[in-house]
């Protein structure tokens, strides 16, 4: 072995897991529910993006086989359906919580308004301007507190598309139902919706919100801390630095092995990291394939 191999095997390296990097303790981030909750988005989201784009580009050269891989039209119809009744299942579960815990809480008006409530306020308008500027080198990096202004869009990208993408779906689902009140352009409007706003999502997710996520420079290639719940306390100071600040945690205080938000965790062990990162490049993998297939369409149409 040579001085520089030797020298190199004796560096610390660097987690392929941002969330993993830095210096400890592990902080919990996010809960059992909300993990879970975020899984069924994904399995739902990529059910109906690839069940969905073959009809939308049934004209690419690739439509015909991905409804083949799908056991043919009326399976993938059905599949799109069952993505369908996940989406409006997690949406309703989310709804629930945030109704128990409206009731349960001891300050409600901190739901809605505060450094804890995921509702835009005007400083996420400020952190937004701080952040363009950082990112040309005119300002300091803004100083994020519990849910930065890319997260409250994202969060509230899925009520616009359950609303929006779900209702019109609806319509098209059951167009015998809603004829019966409801004058027949309508049915026009709704597809027209349907397919421009879910083609709408499907890119941002794949390229913003990945991007965000997974492929900036501190992040890439990975950040798995919404498989496994927990993060670093670098990892916490670079994202969420003013939440931090006001937890105060004691580095060697008592571990909670139950995933509770901002308590001290124990680190993810080595089948966690692993099944996290094989999530993860899973789901990266395959949105970017989708955005291939979504340029191939537009390109050789």
């Amino acid at each position: 072995m040579t001085p520089a191999t030797r020298q190199a095997a004796l560096e610390p390296t660097i987690a392929l897991d941002s969330a993993q990097r830095g210096e400890g303790p592990y902080i919990w981030r996010f809960t059992l529910f909300h993990r879970l909750t975020h899984a069924v988005v994904i399995i739902s989201f990529f059910l109906l993006t690839l069940t969905g784009l073959p009809l939308r580009f049934s004209g690419a050269a690739w439509a015909p086989p991905l409804i083949w891989l799908f056991g043919g039209v009326e399976m993938a119809g059905s599949i799109h359906r069952f993505a369908a009744l996940l989406t409006f299942g997690y949406f309703g579960a989310h709804l629930s919580w945030i109704a128990v815990r409206f009731v349960r809480s001891k300050n409600r008006w901190s739901m809605f308004w505060g450094p804890d409530s995921m509702i835009p306020q005007p400083r996420d308008v400020v952190d937004f301007y701080r952040q363009v500027k950082w990112y040309f080198g005119k300002g300091p990096r803004p100083q994020f507190p519990r849910f930065s202004y890319m997260e409250k869009f994202d969060y509230f990208a899925v009520f616009w598309g359950v609303f929006i993408i779900g209702g019109s779906g609806l319509l098209l689902w059951f167009p015998e139902f809603f004829s019966r009140w409801m004058p027949g352009w309508i049915f026009n409007v709704a597809t027209v919706i349907h397919a421009d706003e879910a083609l709408l999502a499907s890119g941002f997710i794949f390229t913003i919100h990945f991007f965000n996520v997974n492929l900036r420079p501190e992040k890439f290639p990975l950040d798995a801390v919404m498989f496994h719940g927990r993060a670093t306390k670098s990892y916490m100071e670079e994202e969420h630095s003013l939440l931090l600040d006001e937890l105060d945690l004691d580095d060697h205080g008592p571990v909670s092995t139950v995933p509770m938000t901002d308590a001290l965790a124990p680190a993810p062990t080595r089948t966690q990291t692993l099944i996290a990162a094989a999530l993860g490049f899973a789901g990266l993998g395959t949105g970017l394939l989708c955005v291939g297939l979504i340029l191939w369409a537009v390109v050789f149409s």
